[in-house]
């Protein structure tokens, strides 16, 4: 069985799926490369935000569940979500980016030889981003031209995610002995995990605390981070590879844009196992229209009237107008 090569996406809650559209393209500058609903329940929006042509590993994507409440933070919960750009002069740019848009943030610093920058969007979701300076990536996405963010500065993937563990001497199994990452070493009370290839693009940040609460699930919080498999055959290996070792999963699902299996190695957090393709442009949407419209899979499509009387009115036929680049 071959080994994880990398974090596909990840999934966080929004209170608002208008205003993490707003962040996301206007301060960010990413693509929303498929506006649909969560295929478990059609009242919710699922927006997937990516490169320019919606690779995995550049992806981050929303629920914005109705009447949820926000997130209590604390332990044994998915706590950070990361970005990575090419160098320390693009970590610098979003610094003076996220000035001049009153974007909460920290200052850059080192971690784990890793230039790097926490922010928080509106809800206090909390994210870091990477400068891959001192790193060797296995690829970079392809940049957004209409973004306002010069391409030689946008982000390029998706970075290390940060996991808050009460008991790290049973998580640290459960990633090494369970899934085969490579513990690569430690600051603080911080604990540097990597697959595949490693890099930002492969890897886990593991905060050890057990003085706090578990953290509990709402708007502010991250739902799932879903790791990297080639195609099917290799989905398929990882669900009899679960059956084997007797850990609970949901077995095969078809989520169209990918497949998927989902799992829970240990309490609170939800790990997902996604194939690379086939990706998000389908007979609806074409390359050059993706986000435009609301997108449904297959099994949906009959169903379009029904769910798009249950959504609110969601207006994101800009996300294909041209910006005029920013520099700061």
């Amino acid at each position: 069985m071959k080994k994880l090569s990398g974090i596909h996406h990840i999934t966080a809650i929004t209170s608002d799926a208008y205003k993490i559209y707003r962040f996301f393209n206007d301060i960010l500058g990413l693509r929303l490369v498929k506006k649909t609903v969560n295929q478990d329940d059609v009242n919710t929006y699922h927006l997937f935000f990516s490169d320019a042509i919606g690779q995995a590993g550049t992806d981050m994507t929303f629920f914005d569940f109705n009447g949820i409440q926000k997130a209590t933070r604390g332990t044994d919960e998915l706590s950070i979500s990361g970005f990575r750009v090419k160098d320390d002069q693009s970590l610098e740019y979003y610094q003076k980016r996220f000035d001049y848009y009153d974007v909460k943030h920290g200052p850059i610093e080192t971690l784990f030889g890793r230039k790097m920058m926490f922010f928080e969007d509106f809800d206090g979701q909390r994210y870091a981003l990477f400068s891959d300076q001192t790193t060797t990536e296995s690829f970079n996405g392809v940049p957004f031209d209409k973004s306002s963010v010069p391409n030689e500065y946008q982000i390029v993937g998706l970075g290390p995610v940060f996991i808050t563990v009460s008991r790290f001497d049973y998580f640290k199994q459960v990633l090494t002995e369970g899934l085969f990452l490579t513990h690569v070493g430690s600051e603080s009370n911080m604990h540097l995990f990597e697959m595949g290839e490693g890099g930002n693009g492969a890897s886990l940040i593991i905060i050890e605390d057990s003085s706090k609460i578990r953290g509990m699930q709402g708007y502010g919080a991250i739902h799932h981070i879903a790791f990297r498999v080639k195609d099917q055959t290799e989905l398929n290996e990882w669900i009899d590879y679960m059956n084997q070792i007797g850990a609970g999963n949901s077995g095969f699902v078809d989520r169209f844009y990918f497949q998927s299996l989902y799992t829970r190695l240990y309490p609170n957090v939800l790990f997902e196992f996604a194939t690379d393709g086939p990706g998000f442009v389908d007979e609806q949407e074409s390359l050059e229209l993706l986000g435009t419209t609301l997108a449904l899979p297959p099994k949906f499509v009959n169903r379009r009237q029904e769910i798009e009387k249950k959504v609110r009115p969601l207006d994101t036929s800009d996300v294909i107008l041209t910006k005029e680049k920013e520099y700061f």
